[in-house]
């Protein structure tokens, strides 16, 4: 596997962001507590056979969430997917895992499991979940599939890229000197400038998304096509460079709406095979996830550390002219990841502020209907019937109310 570099202006970003936050918290003007990523890796020979499934596992780090018929699918990122039987949402069962070696999305349609394995597409027969079959792996078609966390340092040096392949990164916090980590930031930024049921339901946060006979799958800049008419074996389309630090993926209608570090990208899928750019919304660089319905867009921006300086919070954008997306309001957050609508209800996790729900029928006027605190949140699915959100190491289940919600259940994950 060869070694993928860092976009340059990424890599300066975090460096800058960086070092000014260290030298100002410092205790001692020596050392300081940084993030350090240090890399997961498996041989080669056992990554092509990563794939498997087995008995129900606790879930180490709760990723993205999706929902399929009567199952939930979570993400354990980098390992594979839990599987839950969601028959009856009072008394959910965790039934198996899928270990997949670097995934961190899924998408689903008529019993076939998409799944991205680092560069590769993986493809699962689902229509007997007690016996889900490997129908196909597609070598190399995800290769800018990169995931980076959030982290200060990355610490990728002794890795056998001839014999290893990296799937993951574990973040730890470690003391160190600073002025021997910004020496190796410096290093490290230069090396990189040189080198049968339907389809299922994903979140805000997700990277890949189907649509009629299409897999769209976003890399850090491309939007990755997939024709899945023969849902076993897709065709590997031309990809469509779409920026930079692209993160996630929502279709409504005709569109799909790219969120990313840098601002919301718009693509008209008339012609599916090809997406064509129409507008984009800019702002400040932070993590940024999108949920869209006829009028508006809902972003949110997690500013702080790895995703940027700009101020945290749900920045609703009039999308009524498509060509020309506008700011209509903007809410202070304190740390929002995923996000999601149902009817007149907004759904948002605001990290360890908890679940915050809202009544969007008067925009720009947002008002709260409920905030679920002590939780920590992650992302949610607003089903038909009622809303899931996945957050430290808990999945949620909440039925709706006229104008609230109340809590279904609750599965510890871990």
């Amino acid at each position: 596997m060869k070694k993928t570099c860092y976009p340059i202006l990424l890599l300066s970003f975090l460096f800058t962001l960086s070092s000014c936050e260290l030298l100002n918290d410092e205790p001692d003007g020596e050392y300081a507590d940084y993030l350090v990523a240090k890399p997961l890796v498996m041989s080669k020979e056992e990554f092509a056979t990563s794939v498997d499934v087995i008995a129900p596992q606790p879930i180490d780090e709760s990723g993205k969430i999706y929902a399929y018929q009567d199952y939930i699918f979570i993400n354990d990122k980098y390992k594979g997917v839990h599987v839950i039987d969601n028959s009856n949402p009072e008394n959910p069962q965790k039934i198996a895992f899928i270990k997949i070696a670097g995934n961190v999305d899924i998408s689903i349609k008529d019993d076939y499991l998409y799944a991205d394995s680092i560069a590769d597409l993986v493809v699962l027969d689902i229509s007997d979940i007690s016996n889900i079959v490997i129908v196909n792996r597609l070598l190399d078609v995800l290769p800018d599939n990169v995931v980076w966390p959030a982290a200060d340092i990355f610490e990728w040096e002794g890795i056998d890229y001839e014999n290893e392949v990296l799937v993951g990164w574990e973040v730890i916090t470690e003391r160190r000197r600073v002025e021997d980590m910004q020496a190796r930031m410096v290093d490290f930024a230069e090396a990189a400038n040189d080198s049968g049921g339907g389809t299922g339901q994903g979140g805000s946060l997700a990277r890949f998304k189907i649509v009629d006979e299409y897999l769209y799958a976003v890399d850090s800049h491309n939007i990755n096509v997939f024709d899945i008419s023969r849902l076993e074996a897709p065709e590997t389309l031309n990809p469509v460079f779409a920026g930079f630090d692209i993160e996630t993926i929502f279709n409504k209608d005709n569109y799909l709406f790219l969120g990313s570090m840098r601002g919301m990208y718009i693509y008209d899928i008339t012609t599916p095979a090809e997406p064509t750019f129409v507008s984009e919304f800019q702002h400040g660089t932070a993590c940024d996830p999108v949920v869209v319905d006829d009028k508006y867009a809902y972003v949110t921006l997690r500013g702080g550390n790895f995703c940027g300086a700009t101020e945290s919070g749900l920045y609703i954008v009039d999308i009524s002219t498509i060509e020309n997306p506008q700011l209509e309001v903007m809410y202070p957050m304190d740390e929002p990841y995923g996000l999601g609508i149902k009817g007149d209800k907004l759904f948002i996790c605001d990290g360890s502020s908890g679940l915050k729900v809202y009544n969007k029928s008067n925009v720009p006027d947002l008002p709260q209907l409920n905030h679920f605190e002590n939780i920590v949140t992650f992302d949610v699915i607003p089903l038909d019937e009622h809303l899931l959100m996945v957050g430290d190491g808990m999945l949620y289940q909440y039925k709706y109310l006229e104008n609230n919600i109340a809590l279904i259940s609750e599965l510890q994950l871990n």
